[in-house]
Order: C-alpha cells, then structure tokens, then sequence
C-alpha cells in the first residue's frame, strides 16, 4: 500500500458518517468512571492514612527511643577518688 493508498483509504474513513453509539454506552461509561474515581479517591485517602501513622509511629519512637543520645559507656568505671 502506497502513501496516496493510505491516504485515500483514511480520506473514505473520515468522510463516512459516523455511526450512531447504543445510548447503553454512555451509562455504562459513567458508571465504570464513577467507580474508577471513587476507587482512585479511596486509594489516595488511604495513602495519605498510611503516610501519617507512619510518621506518627516514627515520632513517637524517635521521642522514647532518642537515638542521637550517645549510650552511656559500660566499659570503663567511673573516675573517682583521685
């Protein structure tokens, strides 16, 4: 198939008229985007919940934790007396 083949055929294509769509289409259509957009909300909701405990827990054992406090050494008594 040649170019001027080519663009003959999508020439016919574009001119036909367009056929008619069963008005089923455009309900069902609407359904499955409402779905897809609560399902896409919910998902976003519960990534933000997950993201927060996260950070909550994170908070709360940083705070009982304290892990930039040098542990005290156990190696070496004390100095005293001298």
């Amino acid at each position: 198939m040649s170019g001027n083949d080519r663009d003959a055929a999508v020439r016919r294509l574009l001119e036909q008229a367009p056929r008619p769509l069963p008005p089923e289409i455009h309900t069902e259509a609407v359904r499955r985007g409402g779905r897809m957009l609560r399902r896409r909300t919910l998902a976003r909701r519960a990534m933000w919940l997950l993201l927060c405990a996260a950070a909550v827990a994170f908070a709360v054992w940083a705070l009982t934790a304290r892990p930039w406090v040098e542990p005290p050494s156990d190696t070496t008594p004390p100095l005293t007396g001298w």
